[in-house]
C-alpha cells in the first residue's frame, strides 16, 4: 500500500492563526530578511524561500547569523571547514567557525544591571527576584571558587538540581572558566545518577538538600551521600539548602552550602577566556530506556549559534521579554530556556509541580510576570484541556505572544483547545529537535508565517531538514518516512564521552543513510512546508507488513473523554504484528463494550482500518522518562518478556509491572 494512504487525515487549508502584516513587519526575522535581501540582491517572497537559500549559503548564512545576533566573541574568517563550500554536505564531525575564539558565559553575561534576569517560583509560593547585577557577581564568585578548587579547562561539574537561579549560577560558573557542565533531576534515583555522572567523573557536584513536588518535599541527603559512596571523583559538594533550610550534612564528604562556597570570592568581573568554536560546553544524557545513557557532548559555539538563532528569529525573543519553559534540569529544553539569556531575556524559572496547588497555577505566573513565552510540554497541554481549564476565561495573558510546545506531538485537537480555550492571538509553536542536536531546529514555529492545524510549521533556518524513504529518496507531502538532515548544522555533537574513535557516534546517526543524518523519527511533510511528527521510527508499529506512526493512534484515542491517556506497542502474534493499545481511564469509569467499540469506531474513521488495535487493555499507569515522555519501548519488551534494560531512567518504573504477564495477550 502506498504510505501517503495512510496519512492521518487531510492536510488543513485554512490556517488557524496568521499574523497580523504590522505584527510579521515588527519581527526580528522579517528584519533580518530585508537585510539579506539588500546584501544578497535576491528577494525572498516567504519565510520557506529564505530558509532554502540558508541551507544553499551555510558559509553567508551562518556568519550573518552571528553578526545580527550580536555574538560577543572572536569570529574569525572562515564559517566552515575547508573543502565544504557553501553547500555544507553532511559531514561528522564538521567544525563551524573554525578561526573562533568564545566564552559561552560572557555571552550569557552581556547585560549587567539592576533589570530582572531571574525570576524563581517554587510549588510553597516562594518567589525570588535576581537582577542581571547580581546573577553577573554571583556567577564570577562561583568561577572564582572552582578556580580556587583547581578546576581546571575540560573538568567536569554537575548539578544534581530544580530549575532554579542556583544552578544557572553553578552552570555559567563553570563555562566561564571552562569547565564542562552536566546536569539531572533530582528526583533521579541513585543508579540513575551514577549511570549518568558515573561515565564522566565529575570533580564537583551541587545538589539540592530537597526539593518539592505536588505539596510533598523529598529529602536528596540519604541519596547524595550513597552517590559519593561510589563517585570517588568528587572533591566538593555544593549544596543549596532549599526545601530543607538546615540540611545536615554531616554524612556528606567535603560539603558545603552553597552561600559558603562563594561567600569568600571576589564578585568583580573576570576577564572571560576565549575558547575555540567546538570547546566542551554540556554533557547531555539520551533517555538510557535501551541501556545506559549515551553521553553526547556538545560545543559552546555550536549551541550558542544555533539557540540564540532560534530565539531571536523563530520565536522573536527580544530584551526584556520574559520567557518561561516548564522543565527540570534533566531535560535538554533547561539548556535550551538558559540561552534565553544571550538575547537579555528574564528568564522565569519553576520548580514543582505544574499542577499544584491548581490546575492553572502556571498561568498565575504568567500574569504576575507579564510572561511573553509560555513553553510546555504537548501532554500538559492536553491534560489541561482533559480538565477543563480555560485561562483565556480566567486569566489575562496580555503579554503572551508565543506558546512553544515539544516532548511529543501535538495533536490536532490541543491545537484547536489553545486557540479557544488559552488565547485566540497567538503563535503556537510545535517545536522538534532533541537532547542529540541540543536545540529544536528540525521543526519549529517562525513569526511571520499562518499556523495550520496539527502541524509544525517547519525546519528551523540554516537546516536542510528532509524525509527519506527506506531506500534513501526523498518523499513527496503526505508520504511518511524516515526523518533525515542532508547538511551540516552547527549543534551536532561534538562527540560522545569516551567514544575516541568516533565509531559510536557515527553509529548512532550516519549508518542508516551514508551521508545524511538520521535522526530516527517517522515524518511527513506537508503542502505548507510544515511537518507532521508520527513517532519513532523503532517504535512505528507495522501491521500486515505497513508502518504507522503511534502518534496517528493517540490523536483518536485522546479524544474520548474517558480516557485520560494511553500508550500503543506492537505485539509479535502469529507471524505478523498486531496492534495493542493500553488506555488508562478516568476514576470509576469502566472499558466495557460500549467503550471498546466507542474508541475502535473513533481510530477507524480517523486514521484507517490498519490502525484499529486488536486489543484494548486498561492500565492504572503508563510508564514514562524523567522528562514526561511515554516509552513504548519498554512496555514493548515487557510484553515479550524481555528485560527493560535500565529502568533507572524511568520515573515510575514500578508502572512495567502492570504490563507484565496480561493473561489478554496470550489470547487471539
Amino acid at each position: 500500500m502506498d504510505q501517503a494512504s495512510l496519512s492521518q487525515a487531510p492536510t488543513e487549508e485554512k490556517p488557524l492563526w496568521t499574523p497580523s502584516k504590522q505584527r510579521v513587519e515588527q519581527t526580528s526575522l522579517y528584519r533580518f530578511m530585508r537585510e539579506m535581501e539588500a546584501k544578497t540582491g535576491q528577494t525572498f517572497a516567504d519565510y520557506e524561500s529564505f530558509r532554502l537559500w540558508s541551507t544553499q549559503n551555510m558559509d553567508v548564512f551562518w556568519s550573518e547569523v552571528w553578526d545580527f545576533c550580536g555574538l560577543v566573541g572572536d569570529r574569525g574568517e572562515r564559517v566552515l571547514p575547508q573543502g565544504l563550500g557553501g553547500e555544507a554536505q553532511m559531514h561528522p564531525g564538521a567544525v563551524f567557525f573554525p578561526d573562533a575564539r568564545l566564552n559561552f558565559a560572557e555571552n550569557l553575561l552581556r547585560r549587567n544591571d539592576e533589570s530582572k534576569a531571574l525570576v524563581f517560583r517554587g510549588e510553597d509560593k516562594i518567589e525570588t527576584v535576581i537582577s542581571w547585577r547580581e546573577l553577573n557577581e554571583k556567577v564570577f564568585q562561583f568561577a572564582r571558587a572552582l578556580q580556587a578548587l583547581g578546576v581546571q579547562k575540560g573538568e567536569r561539574v554537575c548539578g544534581l538540581m530544580p530549575n532554579m537561579p542556583e544552578t544557572i549560577i553553578a552552570m555559567l560558573g563553570a563555562a566561564a572558566i571552562g569547565a564542562v557542565w552536566a546536569s539531572a533531576s533530582p528526583d533521579f534515583g541513585e543508579q540513575g545518577i551514577l549511570d549518568r555522572f558515573g561515565q564522566i567523573e565529575p570533580k564537583v557536584m551541587i545538589a539540592c538538600a530537597a526539593y518539592h513536588y505536588n505539596g510533598k518535599s523529598h529529602d536528596c541527603l540519604k541519596k547524595l551521600a550513597a552517590v559519593q559512596d561510589n563517585l570517588p571523583s568528587i572533591e566538593k559538594m555544593v549544596v543549596v539548602p532549599y526545601a530543607d533550610a538546615n540540611p545536615d550534612l554531616s554524612e556528606l564528604n567535603n560539603a558545603t552550602l552553597f552561600d559558603d562556597f562563594i561567600k569568600n570570592q571576589d564578585s568583580a568581573p573576570i576577564k572571560f577566556d576565549r575558547f575555540e568554536f567546538n570547546h566542551p560546553l554540556f554533557i547531555m544524557f539520551s533517555s538510557g530506556t535501551t541501556g545506559i545513557p549515551k553521553c553526547i557532548v556538545h560545543g559552546a559555539g555550536g549551541t550558542l549559534i544555533q539557540n540564540v538563532k532560534e530565539l531571536v528569529l523563530q520565536c522573536d525573543v527580544k530584551p526584556g521579554d520574559a520567557m518561561f519553559y516548564f522543565t527540570t534540569c534533566g531535560w535538554m529544553m533547561w539548556n535550551w530556556l538558559t540561552i534565553g539569556l544571550a538575547v537579555e531575556a528574564t528568564l522565569l524559572l519553576y520548580d514543582g509541580s505544574p499542577f499544584y496547588p491548581k490546575p492553572d497555577s502556571l498561568f498565575d505566573y504568567a500574569d504576575a510576570h507579564d510572561m511573553m513565552m509560555f513553553g510546555t510540554s504537548a501532554k500538559y497541554v492536553d491534560a489541561l484541556k482533559k480538565e477543563g481549564c480555560s485561562p483565556a476565561k480566567s486569566h489575562k495573558l496580555d503579554k503572551l505572544k508565543i506558546l512553544c510546545s515539544t516532548g511529543s506531538p501535538l495533536m490536532h485537537e490541543s491545537f484547536d483547545y489553545i486557540y479557544s480555550d488559552i488565547k485566540s492571538d497567538l503563535h503556537v509553536a510545535s517545536i522538534y529537535g532533541g537532547t542529540d542536536i541540543l536545540s529544536a531546529s528540525f521543526g519549529i514555529g517562525n513569526p511571520i508565517s499562518p499556523v495550520y492545524r496539527g502541524e509544525l510549521q517547519g525546519p528551523a533556518l540554516g537546516m536542510a531538514v528532509d524525509v527519506f524513504s527506506d531506500e534513501g529518496q526523498s518523499l513527496s507531502t503526505g508520504a511518511q518516512g524516515e526523518l533525515v538532515c542532508r547538511k551540516v548544522f552547527p549543534s551536532m555533537p561534538v562527540s560522545f564521552w569516551g567514544d575516541e574513535d568516533g565509531k559510536r557516534y557515527r553509529g548512532a546517526y550516519f549508518e542508516t543513510y551514508d551521508g545524511v543524518w538520521h535522526h530516527g523519527d517517522w515524518a511527513e511533510k506537508t503542502p505548507h512546508h510544515g511537518l507532521i511528527i508520527h513517532g519513532r521510527s523503532d517504535a512505528t508499529l507495522n501491521p500486515q507488513g505497513v508502518r504507522i506512526g503511534t502518534a496517528e493512534i493517540y490523536r483518536q484515542v485522546e479524544q474520548v473523554d474517558e480516557v485520560l491517556e494511553s500508550i500503543c506497542i506492537g505485539q509479535q502474534w502469529d507471524g505478523d504484528v498486531r496492534v495493542i493499545l493500553f488506555v488508562r481511564l478516568k476514576d470509576g469509569v469502566q472499558l466495557d463494550d460500549a467503550l471498546t467499540k466507542e474508541i475502535k469506531t473513533r481510530i477507524r474513521q480517523g486514521a484507517s482500518p490498519r490502525h484499529v488495535p486488536a486489543k484494548i487493555l486498561t492500565v492504572a499507569d503508563i510508564p514514562r522518562t524523567k522528562s514526561g515522555k511515554i516509552v513504548e519501548l519498554a512496555v514493548r519488551d515487557v510484553v515479550h518478556g524481555r528485560n527493560v534494560k535500565n529502568v533507572e531512567a524511568l520515573a515510575n518504573p514500578e508502572a512495567l509491572e502492570l504490563y507484565k504477564d496480561r493473561k489478554e495477550l496470550l489470547e487471539g
